[in-house]
């Protein structure tokens, strides 16, 4: 959106100018995120997370031609609340994808890309957004025409069908198929994904064994996913995976992405579009450290130093503008959207952009991507999908909540803006520092271990996963595990409900799940 904020077909053709409306259309597609991440996670426990991504494409096709072809703010409106609808699925259920196919080596490194492929979109679309504001006589061309909006929005089709044609050459994820009773599929899933298709290899029988106990275990609670999810040890979880998400938007970042150009008029800067253009390369370009150290590094570590960071530069930003800015005289057309500017004053608007370069640097290393990796990897496989919807649905609640909001907190109180959301960040940094244990190189089924452990957020559980030592075991052929062959899935029991009735549990395994069992109580 901010590509074609400070162009002026979009400014002329729409009549909006800054404030409410502008608030309002820029709203409507976090407010279509939070139903459609709400919404998600009916789709995916039925259909498969594959499925549910393929529909999300769609969507996102049938949002993006009514936004090209909108007359008026009202369809605008409508189509970015349909697009809206679209992200909110993709972005709770492809983090969930991600980690139930990943191995936990690398399972960060996974479920970061998705922080990745979105700072590449946001700057692709940035970058074809500032060409197409030259068409028409350029973005200053009072007679500008619509084709410097048009042609961007349109264009947002091509990578949906990509997505949704490349989908049908992706394996489902091995933790639905186990959960759908497809135990043959999802063995040869993880097989093909992790060990060249050996279904034989210790690591991958070690899998399925974790996989099987722990579902097995879901099932004896007979509990269903909306009593689990109101569970203490669980709502405990839950609240964090929430909370990491509102304070991922509490940060400012918002400001920083969906306003810059605002942002950079009110420092003065003669062109803030391409101005604005380089923050889009530095968040590209800083995520990809996040994406390779984020399971050396781990989350904790990130979250922590994030806060700091990010709060450290709104701080600086905000008192420049407090110290050096003055009200728009409103002698330039140009600036009527911003009520505080910065005139004479060269070095005070460089730092001004250099703090918001430097809060993006920070963004993109620490919270981009693990915002996004630990709500997904932290609950059981019954309430996986659900849990992260609330999350997800939680990010973009306070994102739109901000993309409204923040026109008029600019208009009104300008520079004290950047000290509220530097205080946020300082609760944020208290709230992860008391309550986010550190979760790298721990299976999915592991996270009981962790949040169950009774040790206090800032010690971490002891090292090593029970995987290792699992694959251990059975490569010296102290334990043997069979893997299940399609001929034999068949004639696999049933109980009246189509569910899979799994063998007797030895004794060891009974009282393993009664400790279990004790945690969930």
């Amino acid at each position: 959106m901010s590509g074609v904020l400070g162009t002026q077909a979009y400014t002329n053709y729409f009549k909006v100018n800054g404030g409410y409306r502008q608030g309002g259309i820029t709203a409507a597609m976090p407010a279509g995120s939070f139903f459609g991440a709400l919404s998600s996670s009916f789709i995916a426990d039925k259909l498969s997370r594959k499925t549910t991504i393929q529909i999300a494409s769609v969507v996102w096709i049938l949002g993006s031609l009514l936004q090209s072809t909108s007359n008026g703010i009202s369809l605008l409106v409508v189509g970015r609340a349909v697009s809206g609808l679209s992200i909110g699925v993709a972005s709770t259920i492809v983090p969930v994808y991600q980690a139930e196919i990943a191995p936990k080596e690398i399972r960060g490194r996974v479920v970061s890309l998705q922080q990745w492929a979105i700072t590449w979109g946001i700057l692709i679309q940035y970058f074809i957004q500032y060409g197409c504001s030259f068409t028409g006589g350029g973005p200053k061309n009072r007679n500008q025409g619509t084709a410097a909006f048009r042609i961007p929005w349109a264009l947002q089709i091509i990578p949906a069908i990509f997505l949704l044609i490349g989908l049908f050459f992706f394996p489902k994820s091995p933790r639905w198929l186990a959960s759908q009773d497809r135990w043959d599929e999802a063995i040869q899933v993880l097989a093909d994904l992790h060990c060249g298709g050996d279904i034989n290899h210790p690591r991958i029988l070690a899998e399925y064994r974790e996989i099987e106990e722990a579902l097995t275990f879901e099932r004896e609670l007979a509990q269903s996913s909306a009593k689990a999810l109101t569970q203490h040890r669980m709502l405990k979880r839950i609240i964090l995976g929430m909370s990491i998400q509102m304070w991922s938007q509490l940060s400012g970042v918002n400001v920083m992405m969906y306003y810059i150009v605002y942002v950079m008029q009110g420092a003065g800067i003669n062109d803030p579009l391409l101005t604005a253009s380089i923050q889009y390369i530095i968040n590209v370009v800083l995520t990809l450290p996040a994406i390779i150290f984020l399971d050396t590094w781990g989350r904790r570590p990130l979250l922590l130093l994030g806060s700091l960071g990010m709060m450290c530069c709104l701080t600086v930003s905000g008192a420049l503008q407090g110290a050096f800015g003055r009200p728009n005289p409103g002698t330039n057309r140009e600036l009527d959207a911003i009520s505080w500017v910065i005139s004479d004053h060269p070095r005070v608007s460089k730092g001004i952009v250099a703090c918001s370069y430097l809060f993006v640097a920070t963004f993109a290393v620490t919270w981009g991507p693990t915002s996004w990796t630990y709500p997904a990897e932290i609950f059981p496989g019954k309430i996986r999908a659900k849990a992260v919807s609330l999350a997800t649905a939680t990010n973009w609640g306070w994102n739109c909540a901000l993309a409204f909001a923040v026109p008029p907190l600019l208009w009104s109180i300008n520079w004290k803006m950047y000290m509220i959301f530097a205080a946020f960040n300082a609760v944020a940094f208290i709230h992860m520092f008391l309550t986010a244990p550190e979760t790298k190189g721990k299976t999915l089924e592991e996270m009981d271990e962790v949040f169950d452990s009774g040790l206090p957020a800032w010690r971490s559980v002891p090292k090593g996963s029970r995987l290792d030592r699992l694959e251990k075991e059975i490569e010296q052929g102290n334990v043997k595990v069979d893997a299940p062959r399609p001929s034999e899935a068949a004639l696999v029991p049933m109980d009246p409900k189509g569910q899979q009735l799994l063998p007797p549990l030895t004794p060891e395994k009974r009282m393993d799940r009664h400790q279990k069992r004790n945690w969930f109580l």
